[in-house]
């Protein structure tokens, strides 16, 4: 599909996954005049709201899948844990973007360390174990620290675990309690950052700028935008972050994380094949969202303007900033007259649990949201 055969507006989207990156996408789809079809696999949905349909069956019924794919023109996907039985069903039907072998690559990171390594792209020095015997061989050459992954089902720091040479392996193993995972060596980083890349079907790519991410109890807390570092290491990201979605023959929005090492050099932390946290100031800080990037693609349109507007920081909203009665006091929040509000319409607000966003624009957004975050976090602990 080229830009001259983009489906026009009034068409139906598929999103593969229900919470705050399909509502988010589905708000930015409305107000480009297309219909959204959300497929929740039972799942609690913020993204329910304010769709068009609903499809409830769970994400393994390849009957569902079908059926799914029946009322849509094309699909994506707002995460990537999904039965890649179903991705390849759906992509019998319709296009998929990304595609099903694009998504699973990202979805499991045995699969993603083989793909960094198979294309020279750099990350942590790593060993694929599948048993107790294997993680001990693999501990022993790593000869130091490291961090024991699960290969599936894992973000905002599940199935994950610091480790080091000398530890109980058949312990460890018991303990992970899972068929396959991922030891890599611990890297001790000077910060982290992430570039959100966009890939349309023509091959045509647009990054935005490359953020600072900082992280609380291995959640997402600030992303800061945009990050302060060289140019030179900053436009290296970009460059792998390109390699990366061409290498996947990538067709959507992708986030890329990396580590910045201590002795300045860039390694692949993660890849998501979607929308990313990361990338949420951009609803309000650059010409094009990460989400209008995502439905572009999505559609066969020519891709959006990046440029960032102004500086900003992305401060994400938790449950651990909800009082134990009702809402924090928005309010306060709201003084802040260079401050957007966004809430995902989540029912139950529990400690790590995404809640919400807030963006705050300006040359001084970072100290700003830091002290918002403190208020709001001191005002729930009353």
């Amino acid at each position: 599909m080229n830009p001259l055969s983009a489906l026009k507006p009034g068409s139906t989207l598929g999103i593969m996954g229900g919470g705050q990156l399909a509502r988010m996408l589905c708000m930015e789809a409305r107000r480009m005049g297309y219909r959204t079809l959300v497929w929740t696999g039972g799942l609690e949905a913020p993204a329910a709201e304010v769709c068009d349909e609903v499809c409830t069956e769970p994400f393994a019924d390849l009957a569902a899948a079908a059926a799914f794919a029946a009322r849509c023109a094309v699909a994506t996907v707002e995460f990537e844990n999904l039965p890649l039985a179903s991705l390849e069903a759906v992509s019998q039907h319709i296009p998929l973007h990304p595609s099903p072998t694009a998504i699973a690559t990202c979805a499991h990171r045995a699969r993603e360390k083989h793909f960094l390594r198979e294309n020279a792209i750099p990350c942590a020095p790593f060993w694929l174990v599948k048993s107790a015997a294997e993680l001990a061989r693999a501990l022993e050459e790593l000869a130091g620290a490291g961090v024991l992954k699960t290969a599936e089902w894992g973000y905002d720091g599940k199935g994950q675990r610091r480790v080091a040479t000398g530890d109980d392996a058949a312990l460890l193993w018991r303990e992970l309690d899972t068929p396959a995972a991922v030891l890599e060596a611990y890297i001790d980083f000077s910060c982290e950052i992430s570039v959100m890349i966009a890939r349309g079907q023509d091959g045509q790519w647009a990054s935005y700028d490359p953020c600072e991410n900082r992280h609380r109890d291995h959640i997402l807390d600030l992303t800061i935008a945009p990050a302060t570092l060289p140019p030179s290491l900053l436009e290296s990201a970009r460059a792998i972050a390109v390699r990366i979605a061409e290498a996947l023959d990538y067709v959507g929005i992708m986030g890329v994380e990396f580590f910045v090492t201590r002795s300045g050099s860039l390694l692949v932390n993660e890849m998501a094949p979607r929308p990313h946290n990361s990338g949420h100031h951009t609803l309000d800080a650059c010409f094009t969202s990460q989400f209008e990037q995502q439905l572009r693609a999505t559609v066969g349109l020519p891709l959006g303007d990046t440029r960032l507007l102004t500086p900003a920081t992305m401060l994400n909203l938790l449950g651990d900033m909800w009082p134990c009665q009702g809402d924090p006091a928005w309010d306060n929040l709201l003084r802040d007259p260079a401050v957007a509000l966004h809430l995902y319409g989540k029912k139950n607000a529990t400690q790590r649990r995404k809640m919400g966003h807030a963006t705050f624009l300006g040359h001084d957004s970072l100290a700003r949201a830091t002290a918002a975050k403190q208020q709001l976090l001191s005002a729930a602990s009353l």
